[in-house]
């Protein structure tokens, strides 16, 4: 052992993961047969954890409009509704006998389930606003009771239970419970087809990376345990916490992602030591010692990277933190005891079934592959080639100038979708006032709402007047309903009405404000709330509604963003900084990195808000508008992705350069050794996410092609031409590092020449 740590050129010290991997060795039928058990009771623990996660936590819970919201439905029976019924009668006006009948009944079959908090119906309160005026349609407003959950599952019954053909009325669902509900059902659909298509694809490239059928399947466990123990601990997790349905999915896409990168690695490392003579033990542990290694590295920092999402006071962020963090650990912890397990018990058996093996090329020498050439061709014009590949990532990024932040509604549905068709009806026939008015709630104890415990009469008609004249003011501001009239331009245009009194109640009193414009969830939206914000007002004034939502989320994304950002980079940067033990490349990783990120964003942009490349994939603008919390999402997991593959390929060149070697060679052969590796797992993770492009749902769409972008981008711009040419460029200086920090190494004997490995030409 002792020799072998001398020749491997580092420090005497403990080597863990070769000791870690000798236990493997030696217990691999009882390591194979606990993850066995332990898989199978974490998928019986995660039975039904789809219909236990919610499908929101887009808005901080202690959103002022969040507060708003909750006093409305409980203090004054209103609020925006969830589910809006359009009833239409074809055949005659709404206002006839038996459509009236039949609107009644409506109204009370659904007044009379006990999930739903109140029912507001033409037929019942027959307000203008609530008929179209030719008569020929009316509106049943609905709120539910419960939380997302709850809302979620209701909606979905009462929707397959009252729309439809009833009687002489044709009854169709819009409204944000109606848009989650089809949602999800589009979500199940897209992911379907996504599988059918992405499986097959992933298999076939597997087969050719790992050279046999046995070893294609090593990734696949390795994935299935790591996504097994995820669902576990977020089905744990639940118990205690909102869980994000959404956060699922991209863990699960992201543990198969990682699976296929650390099996990768591990397998052509295994190889590599096999072929160089070392017997299956030794080369294990060799692999473990070195590739093992790598893979903790890449675990840590991606884990990291993933847990800064916790400084975000959103559900959805900070369960896809909790479950990232979970499956990156999972599954490092599955590719260093699960997979060298395997490959023991596999023996020679690990090439079998090479259903490829006749298209093969002959195997050549490291300094014969495709990638060394590419390397010491890159690396003779460093310049050249780093200036085109700035300015390609720079006119790529260029788009992200021109975003427009907002947040997705029923646009991003497919126009075939009849809840799409409803909610354009509604826009169309009814105006915007019952799916985007603004909610002004002036409860009557605002102490008791910000905590301070005092007690304040209501609101008096005086006052509660000349707010609302105020609010009338409003540049964007249609007009101003209260309990006290209605409000346009700063004057009163009608006196209280037989409606007035849903205004007021024992909890105090609030005022609906309808916006010009028909797209609060865009940035007129957000500038709109905080316009109604500041003005004055009697009393504590709490503003919701879809604009208010928005921009909520954007105060809490924009005020900690710079902290995420940072815990990000500084912990990213350390943990580089001891793997390589160089300050420069670290630097480089991160700026390289943030470039590949701002090219991602620009072309998502320029595809989903601006509409190019339209008759490639349909209308996805939704609304003109990039989702707030997509680019953060889309950050964790394409920056985790991105510093795998650079960890991977850092560790061959670093490792390299200690041998002995400069700047140059060990440029090279690392990329020969480890381009295959990452494109591979690129190739592979790309796949998945572009198959998501078939579904016709406009999120899925922009998540799949802007995730298989990304990884695309970074494999082939990034790491195969902007590596080696700012290397190259930086030549010594890429190896400085402050006398504190330095460590010697012992040189180490040339490596022996060995053939690339299969997997390095995929």
């Amino acid at each position: 052992m002792r020799r072998e740590r001398r020749e491997a050129g580092r420090p005497l010290r403990r080597e863990p993961f070769g000791g870690f991997g000798s236990r493997s060795v030696r217990r691999a039928r009882l390591v194979v047969g606990l993850t066995f058990v332990f898989s199978l009771l974490a998928c019986w623990y995660a039975v039904g954890l789809t219909q236990r996660l919610s499908p929101g936590g887009w808005t901080p819970p202690s959103a002022d409009s969040v507060r708003a919201e909750a006093v409305l439905a409980s203090e004054f029976r209103a609020g925006p509704p969830q589910l809006i019924l359009l009833a239409t009668a074809p055949d005659d006006s709404v206002d006839a006998p038996h459509a009236s009948a039949a609107g009644r009944d409506l109204t009370r079959r659904l007044a009379a389930d006990g999930r739903i908090a109140w029912v507001n119906s033409y037929w019942q309160h027959p307000l203008p606003s609530l008929r179209t005026k030719d008569a020929d349609s009316a509106l049943v407003l609905v709120r539910l009771r419960g939380d997302e959950q709850a809302v979620r599952e209701a909606a979905g019954d009462i929707i397959d239970r009252f729309t439809g053909a009833r009687g002489p009325l044709r009854v169709s669902a819009s409204g944000a419970a109606a848009v989650l509900d089809e949602t999800e059902r589009l979500s199940d659909e897209g992911m379907r087809h996504a599988e059918f298509v992405a499986v097959p694809l992933v298999l076939l490239i597997l087969l050719w990376v790992l050279g046999s059928v046995t070893a294609a399947l090593l990734p696949v466990v390795v994935g299935v345990v790591a996504v097994a123990a995820t669902t576990a601990f977020l089905r744990l997790l639940d118990t205690t916490t909102e869980v994000s349905l959404f956060a699922l999915n991209i863990t699960t896409a992201l543990g198969f992602g990682l699976a296929v990168d650390f099996s990768l690695l591990l397998v052509s490392r295994y190889r590599e030591e096999l072929a160089a003579g070392c017997g299956p033990e030794r080369a294990l542990r060799r692999t473990l010692r070195g590739a093992g290694r790598t893979v903790a590295f890449s675990a840590v920092i991606i884990a990291a990277s993933l847990c800064a999402l916790l400084l975000f006071p959103l559900p959805l962020l900070r369960s896809l933190a909790y479950g990232g963090a979970t499956v990156v650990c999972a599954s490092a912890v599955g590719a260093l005891t699960v997979l060298p397990a395997l490959l023991v018990l596999l023996g020679d058996r690990l090439d079998r079934w090479d259903v490829f093996a006749r298209l093969r090329r002959p195997e050549r020498a490291v300094s014969a592959g495709a990638w060394f050439r590419l390397a010491r061709a890159v690396m003779r014009r460093p310049a050249l080639v780093s200036v085109g590949a700035l300015a390609l990532l720079v006119l790529l990024a260029a788009p992200v100038t021109q975003v427009r932040f907002g947040m997705y509604d029923d646009r991003i549905l497919p126009a075939s979708s009849p809840v799409a068709e409803t909610s354009q009806r509604l826009r169309a026939e009814f105006g915007s006032q019952w799916v985007d008015a603004a909610s002004v709630v002036l409860p009557r104890e605002p102490g008791a709402m910000s905590g301070s415990g005092s007690t304040a009469e209501a609101v008096a008609d005086p006052a509660l007047d000349a707010y609302a004249r105020r609010l009338a003011q409003v540049p964007g501001v249609r007009r101003v309903d209260a309990r006290t009239g209605t409000y346009r331009d700063g004057r009163r245009t009608a006196p209280p009405d037989a409606s007035s009194g849903r205004f007021a109640g024992a909890g105090g009193t609030w005022l609906s404000v309808i916006p010009d414009g028909d797209d609060p969830l865009s940035p007129q939206g957000s500038r709109l709330t905080a316009a109604l914000r500041a003005v004055p007002a009697p009393g504590l004034a709490l503003v919701g509604g879809p604009g208010a939502r928005l921009a909520d989320t954007e105060h809490v994304l924009a005020g900690r963003l710079p902290a995420v950002v940072g815990v990000t980079v500084l912990v990213t940067f350390v943990l580089l900084l001891a793997f390589t033990r160089s300050v420069l490349i670290p630097v480089k990783a991160l700026v390289l990195n943030a470039l590949g990120l701002a090219a991602t964003s620009g072309i998502l942009v320029a595809v989903f808000q601006q509409g190019h490349l339209a008759p490639l994939f349909g209308d996805v603008t939704a609304g003109g508008i990039t989702d707030v919390v997509v680019p953060s999402l889309m950050f964790c997991v394409t920056f985790g992705l991105s510093m795998d593959y650079e960890v991977f390929l850092l560790s061959r060149i670093v490792d390299e350069h200690r041998r002995g070697s400069d700047t140059e060679t060990a440029v090279a052969v690392g990329l020969q050794r480890t381009g295959g590796l990452f494109t591979s797992a690129a190739l592979v993770f790309a796949t998945v996410m572009a198959a998501l492009a078939l579904s016709s749902l406009v999120l899925l769409k922009l998540i799949g092609v802007g995730l298989a972008l990304a990884v695309l981008l970074d494999c082939t711009v990034i790491r195969a031409l902007l590596v080696p040419a700012v290397m190259r460029l930086a030549g010594r200086a890429n190896w400085w590092l402050p006398r504190l920090g330095r460590r010697k190494y012992r040189p180490a004997p040339s490596p022996t020449p060995v053939p690339a490995a299969p997997m390095e030409a995929p």
